[in-house]
């Protein structure tokens, strides 16, 4: 089964990328065999799925939530620029920035739940290095943005 099969059969569909919209940066920039894909947030149809602060509004499992939704709109933008998930090769990084509470400390493990989707969908393929870092704010009251490194 192809690297799309297996993100459906784990309950995620890839989001439609394709470029309408007049953007001051690209949604990932290819580099010899590297892709690097800018952050993003748990949009869906272009609307966040969660707003607010992890620790506040948002909770642990919201938050872990909405990383794997952030994560499936970065494989998207690798789609996009592809033509097909099956052309990576290694998920090379993955940082996770976590909008959170100053007392809130769990960043690792709403990143935990990426790691254990990509190992799922990609395999062998899919071991990573990776950050969760913590952060007042992002972006548009997103609670997570995420961003990844993908070998092709």
């Amino acid at each position: 089964m192809n690297f799309e099969g297996k993100l459906e059969r784990a309950g995620y569909k890839l989001p439609d990328r394709r470029k309408g919209n007049q953007r001051p940066f690209e949604d990932g920039i290819q580099t010899s065999q590297l892709i690097f894909v800018s952050g993003n947030a748990a949009k869906i149809d272009g609307v966040l799925k969660y707003k607010g602060i992890v620790g506040d509004t948002v909770s642990l499992e919201q938050a872990q939530d909405a990383a794997k939704i952030a994560f499936v709109n970065c494989l998207a933008a690798v789609k996009n620029m592809t033509g097909s998930l099956d052309h990576i090769k290694k998920i090379v990084n993955i940082k996770g920035y976590v909008a959170s509470t100053p007392d809130f400390i769990e960043q690792p493990e709403v990143m935990n739940e990426v790691s254990f989707l990509v190992n799922e969908i990609f395999g062998e393929a899919g071991k990573h290095s990776r950050a969760a870092l913590g952060t007042a704010s992002l972006p548009g009251g997103t609670p997570v943005e995420v961003e990844i490194v993908v070998e092709v």
